[in-house]
């Protein structure tokens, strides 16, 4: 029977739908399993289920020879080395849709926290101080305010829509542009990346983590910024440069930033820090979540669903329908 790991624990009854594909072990969680030790687990399996929480690489692949799979529970995958695995064979799947529409709810949150000063004022009614409404907390709005969304891909654009509910300007940079039948249902407009940047008073990241945009918002593209705005980043931690945020915190360029996803995650990074930016957990102007973006219940049910099903596809001889290496696997 084929061995099948679950890097991280899922409902019980979807751990089952695996079972007629072989042995199924799960990490009983909530704390990933090392390297060496992922490694081991893996060694005589064909499949594993892999999170965000996996790093996989070559000198992972050559620890389990047998792996058809690397299921991943997520849609961002740059913890995936999908070239090595493309190049042994190995498929690489995602999940491409149901993380859309709860991270792009998730963002619009954050913007409105962190604008409307609310994390500040519920640490003020708690510390017991709150004696009735005093004029503090003052901070901005969404409402006539020009949205920036850097990247319009299927969050960007989900963003976009909720966005139609605001009185505000909405303005996106994509390497693609859309249609201008899309771009009027979404009343949004097209700008060059340096014009965005310039005008808006909330700038949202919606990138992949790549060569070209790891870092890209460093202390040159913060200068550029509008003073006094937001930046909002539920896409990758990488995108930043966290020390160059706090800095631009601290100086009032940027009345604040809010953040789902931190640099310390990005496995895909050798340098990776082992923390969040200090200055950045100190700061009164920052609204920061544990990379919540897709963690509804149903959906996150889903999502391992749709993993669990990939492994079923492959282990039953068929190229994954949400492979994406499929021509390496051909």
């Amino acid at each position: 029977m084929d061995d099948i790991v679950i890097a991280q624990p899922v409902d019980a009854d979807i751990a089952d739908t695996l079972k007629p594909f072989g042995r199924v072990w799960m990490n009983p969680g909530p704390d990933p399993l090392t390297a060496p030790e992922l490694a081991e687990r893996c060694r005589p399996a064909k499949a594993l289920m892999a999170f965000m929480t996996e790093h996989i690489d070559a000198e992972f692949l050559e620890c389990c020879p047998d792996l058809r799979i690397i299921a991943g529970a997520l849609k961002g995958h740059d913890n995936l080395d999908v070239a090595a695995c493309s190049e042994r064979g190995v498929a690489v799947s995602i999940v491409p849709d149901l993380l859309t529409e709860p991270t792009a709810e998730l963002a619009l949150g954050l913007m409105i926290a962190v604008c409307r000063n609310m994390l500040p004022g519920d640490r003020h009614v708690r510390s017991g101080k709150f004696a009735g409404w005093r004029p503090r907390f003052f901070g901005g709005s969404i409402n006539g305010a020009t949205i920036g969304i850097v990247g319009a891909g299927k969050v960007g654009q989900a963003l976009l829509t909720l966005l139609r509910g605001f009185r505000c300007r909405r303005l996106y940079f994509d390497k693609s542009p859309m249609s201008g039948t899309r771009e009027r249902e979404l009343d949004a407009e097209y700008a060059a990346l340096d014009d965005l940047v310039a005008q808006s008073d909330f700038l949202v990241l919606g990138l992949h983590l790549t060569g070209d945009t790891i870092g890209m918002a460093d202390a040159a593209f913060l200068e550029r910024m509008k003073p006094g705005s937001y930046l909002i980043n539920p896409a990758r931690g990488s995108l930043v440069v966290e020390a160059d945020v706090a800095d631009a915190l601290e100086n009032g360029h940027l009345a604040g930033y809010a953040a789902d996803v931190f640099e310390t995650e990005d496995w895909s990074r050798a340098d990776r820090p082992d923390a969040v930016e200090p200055a950045l957990l100190a700061s009164e102007r920052t609204v920061l979540s544990p990379h919540i973006g897709s963690a509804v219940t149903g959906v996150r049910r889903e999502i391992v669903k749709s993993a669990a099903a990939s492994i079923a596809e492959c282990l039953s001889g068929s190229v994954p329908a949400n492979a994406v290496n499929k021509e390496a696997l051909r």
